[in-house]
C-alpha cells in the first residue's frame, strides 16, 4: 500500500550530481510517488535540463513533471511553486525536499501509517556518514527560535509532536495546505520551512517520526557542541537569516504568539550563533557585514503596514484544541 496521490516536489539549483542521484533514488524505489515534481530554479549550471531529460526516460512515463522557473526565486520561491503545482495538478499529499537528499529504500512504506493519523509528518534523515541528521525540532515561543532537540523525546508511538519543521522532508496533506495557503515565497531562503510548520500546527498536530527515510548527500563543514550542530553557509544565507526573522516576528504577532522582549532576546542569541559560525565553522569575520543589514532590514519588515500573511487556499479558523495539543 502508498500513500494515495502523494507529488514529491523537489526544488533545484545548480546541484546537477545531486539531483541526479536524488532521481536515481527514485526510480530505485517501491513504491513510487504518484507525481514528481521537479522544480528548476533557473539553474545555470547547463547540465540540469539533460539530467532532467534522462530521469523522464529512466522514470515511469508522466511520472515527472518538470518546470523551469525564469527567475531564481530561492528556496522560499521554488517550494511555494512546486506546492502550488502540486496542488492544481490534484494531489492529496505533498512531500518537500531540497535536491541534496537521497530516498531510502521502503521511505514511502514508513511513511503511509502515519498519514492515517496526522496532517504533516517529518521523519527522520541520515547524514552524510550515514549517522542519524542532527535537526532542532521545535519552536520557543518565547524566544522565537527553534530550540535543540533530543532524540529521546519519543513517545512508546514513535513520535513526538512539533511546531517547526524543515522543506528536507515535510510531508503535509493537502487538506492542509488549502487551510493555512502555500509557503511564503518572500523568504527567499531561511526560516520559511520552520514557520510554514509553525503555521501548520496552529491547525492540526504535526509530528516528528522515529523512521528513516532520507540520506543527507551534500557534505558540509561542521562542529559538533554536542547540543547541536554548526554548519557553514553561503554568504547570502547570513543576510537571510537576520532579516527573516523580521517576517517570524510579523507571523508570530499574527497569531497572537509574540512576546517582544523574548522575540528581541531571541534575535539576540540567533545573531550569537551566526558569529559563532563565523568564527568556529567558517574561521572568518566576512560574514559580519550581511549579518547588519539583515538586521536592518529586519527591522523595516517589522514596521511594514502593507504586509500580509500567505492566505489560506480555502476558509479555515486555527484549530484551539490543535493548538492546545502543542503546547502539551
Amino acid at each position: 500500500m502508498s500513500i494515495d496521490r502523494l507529488a514529491q516536489v523537489i526544488v533545484t539549483y545548480n546541484r546537477p550530481d545531486l539531483l541526479r542521484e536524488l532521481l536515481d533514488s527514485i526510480a530505485r524505489v517501491e513504491p513510487k510517488p504518484w507525481r514528481v515534481i521537479v522544480v528548476d530554479n533557473a539553474s545555470t549550471d547547463g547540465l540540469t535540463p539533460g539530467i532532467l531529460e534522462e530521469a523522464a526516460q529512466t522514470l515511469p512515463d508522466g511520472l515527472l513533471q518538470v518546470h523551469h522557473s525564469p527567475t531564481n526565486t530561492g528556496g522560499s520561491g521554488g517550494f511555494s511553486t512546486g506546492v502550488d503545482l502540486a496542488v492544481k495538478a490534484g494531489a492529496k499529499w505533498i512531500w518537500l525536499m531540497d535536491d541534496d537528499v537521497e530516498v531510502l529504500p521502503g521511505a514511502l512504506d514508513k511513511l503511509e501509517p502515519w498519514t492515517e493519523r496526522f496532517q504533516l509528518i517529518q521523519a527522520r534523515r541520515l547524514d552524510v556518514n550515514g549517522q542519524p541528521f542532527y535537526w532542532q525540532a521545535r519552536f520557543n515561543e518565547f524566544l522565537g527560535v527553534p530550540m535543540p532537540y533530543s532524540l529521546n523525546n519519543f513517545n512508546g508511538e514513535g513520535y513526538v509532536t512539533i511546531n517547526s519543521g524543515t522543506f528536507e522532508g515535510m510531508l503535509i496533506a493537502v487538506d492542509l495546505v488549502m487551510r493555512i495557503g502555500l509557503p511564503d515565497p518572500r523568504f527567499f531562503i531561511s526560516w520559511d520551512d520552520a514557520v510554514y510548520a509553525w503555521v501548520a500546527s496552529q491547525y492540526a498536530t504535526c509530528v516528528y517520526v522515529d523512521a528513516f527515510v532520507l540520506q543527507k548527500k551534500r557534505d558540509q563543514k561542521q562542529i559538533s557542541l554536542g547540543f547541536r550542530h554548526f554548519n557553514d553557509s553561503p554568504q547570502l544565507s547570513k543576510f537571510y537569516t537576520m532579516r527573516n526573522r523580521g517576517y517570524v516576528w510579523r507571523y508570530f504577532k499574527e497569531y497572537g504568539a509574540l512576546n517582544r522582549f523574548g522575540f528581541g532576546l531571541g534575535t539576540f542569541l540567533t545573531f550569537g550563533k551566526e558569529l559563532l559560525r563565523l568564527v568556529a565553522v567558517e574561521h572568518s569575520l566576512k560574514g559580519l557585514k550581511p549579518l547588519l543589514r539583515g538586521i536592518w532590514a529586519a527591522g523595516k519588515l517589522r514596521h511594514d503596514r502593507q504586509w500580509r500573511p500567505m492566505p489560506p487556499l480555502a476558509d479555515a479558523q486555527p484549530s484551539s484544541a490543535a493548538t492546545n495539543n502543542q503546547t502539551k
